[in-house]
């Protein structure tokens, strides 16, 4: 057994779409996968886009990713929405992948959101029943277009691997991160592939890895043991203390970012968690809500005027 944890992970994303979710068994892993695909014409069978939804569902799901043991009730529920949006040439598809896990929280039914994350750089080909296959000694395989639908789902699932181990222990996703760069560092390369590269952009799968790994940025990792571990994991034993512990995880995230803006670490932590830092700061006493209010509306910038809303 991987955790001491006593409860079922349930986790249930909905997401909108046009065909429906197949839910397989995992190792690790529980992931949920929609393929999405009304952007493409009528040129393509649509059969080939559900042969595609089942083989990542096998691929994601009956792979080993760790050499620990969970049982049922621990594996990491996770969500994955590919959203086809143009096809480039016969075979290759360009569009965005959304990105969701939760980790349960210590004597509830909660999960707390761990990821929410949408990466708008996903191109790849897949011809139907082409075998997706995923090789960590040689990540850019044979051909890069075929090979970067695989290196990107591995890549995210070592991301939520590294997260969730952070989450339970002191700097316990070192190793997953590692994995993610190493991932990074191999990755597929070509004239229609991106987000890999730092000249991509300033939020992309490098500079998420890229933080991740950084030893500069080591108070990242102790703001999500200090959130998940220290605060939201002791809401039912001491509410007070509990929230006491986050202000002191968002504290740690202000200190980084004043030492070092623009990190993407930042805004990718709280994606997802404004409307749960609401309810559990809405509780608080005027000081608490007042510090949660100051940090947070610096540190979660594209919700500030929510934050300045609820937490009077």
């Amino acid at each position: 057994m991987r955790f001491n944890r006593s409860l079922l992970l349930s986790l249930l994303f909905l997401f909108a779409s046009v065909v429906g979710v197949q839910v397989g068994f995992s190792q690790e892993v529980n992931a949920k996968i929609t393929v999405v695909y009304n952007q493409i014409g009528s040129t393509v069978d649509k059969k080939v886009f559900q042969t595609l939804q089942s083989s990542l569902i096998n691929f994601i799901n009956k792979r080993k990713w760790t050499g620990d043991v969970f049982d049922m009730n621990e594996r990491i529920e996770c969500s994955f929405l590919l959203n086809l949006q143009t096809i480039v040439e016969p075979n290759v598809y360009k569009g965005s992948l959304t990105i969701q896990a939760g980790r349960p929280i210590y004597n509830t039914n909660y999960l707390s959101p761990l990821v929410n994350y949408i990466d708008n750089e996903i191109s790849f080909r897949y011809v139907e029943f082409q075998p997706i296959e995923f090789n960590e000694s040689r990540i850019s395989g044979a051909e890069p277009l075929s090979a970067n639908l695989a290196a990107v789902f591995a890549y995210y699932i070592n991301i939520i691997l590294g997260l969730d181990y952070d989450s339970f222990s002191p700097r316990g996703g070192d190793p997953y991160f590692q994995k993610a760069n190493t991932i990074v560092s191999g990755a597929p390369d070509g004239r229609s592939i991106s987000g890999w590269k730092p000249f991509d952009g300033q939020r992309n799968r490098y500079w998420l890895s890229e933080n991740l790994q950084n030893s500069r940025y080591a108070l990242a990792h102790d703001a999500i043991y200090t959130y998940y571990r220290q605060g939201m994991d002791k809401m039912i034993e001491n509410e007070s203390q509990a929230r006491e512990q986050i202000l002191n995880s968002f504290s740690m995230l202000n200190t980084l970012n004043s030492e070092t803006p623009n990190l993407m670490i930042t805004p990718f932590f709280f994606q997802g968690k404004t409307d749960e830092i609401i309810k559990l700061f809405k509780k608080g006493n005027s000081q608490e809500k007042a510090r949660a209010q100051e940090l947070c509306t610096k540190l979660d910038i594209s919700n500030a005027s929510k934050y300045k809303q609820e937490l009077k």
